[in-house]
């Protein structure tokens, strides 16, 4: 009996010391504040997206889409991560109407749309550009285009429907890729 006491003693204080490993280890990382929220690089995607407030919507949609398991991923994915507010710019009801069982294919398609394989951070994006004459074009995990361009020192993203946004926080790093915020959804054609 006195030897299952120590036991679970020894492993007890296992795994309390690897809890403050880990909570010492997340608290050295260098993290971008989203939504309130820091964001891990140990973290994937998901993990971190669904603790920013700024995100709810699009943690929402991405759950509609059965997206979850592919940003858990190893990826690497470049994710343009509309806002609330920019997913509050859509008309009215259309959010809503997205995210029914049978739009599952459209919002699928939209979300993808935001989605790049490959980590490009804005130092890449911004290579690029320069490289193909002042535009990039990105090609989507959808399949469909974004052309990348510099505005003053803002990298902005337009879509095929000509739609444009704009990058408001950029290189929010992940285990699986980087995050860009971005100020309205893209749409494909």
């Amino acid at each position: 009996m006195k030897l299952i006491k120590i036991a679970g003693l020894f492993l007890s204080a296992a795994l309390f010391v690897n809890i403050a490993h880990a909570q010492n280890t997340m608290s050295n990382e260098k993290t971008v504040h989203v939504g309130g929220a820091a964001m891990y690089p140990s973290k994937n995607i998901v993990e971190n997206a669904v603790n920013s407030k700024d995100h709810t919507t699009l943690v929402a949609a991405v759950k509609a889409a059965g997206l979850v398991e592919t940003l858990e991923g190893s990826g690497p994915f470049t994710v343009f991560a509309p806002t609330n507010d920019a997913f509050g710019k859509l008309p009215q009801g259309t959010v809503e109407s997205l995210v029914k069982p049978e739009n599952k294919a459209t919002l699928t398609k939209i979300l993808t749309y935001h989605v790049v394989a490959g980590k490009f951070d804005a130092n890449a994006i911004a290579a690029l550009i320069k490289a193909s004459g002042g535009k990039a074009t990105l090609k989507t995990v959808s399949g469909g285009l974004l052309t990348a361009t510099m505005r003053d020192s803002k990298l902005v993203l337009t879509d095929e429907t000509g739609g444009m946004s704009t990058v408001t926080i950029k290189n929010v790093y992940q285990s699986n890729g980087v995050i860009h915020v971005v100020d309205t959804v893209l749409m494909p054609q």
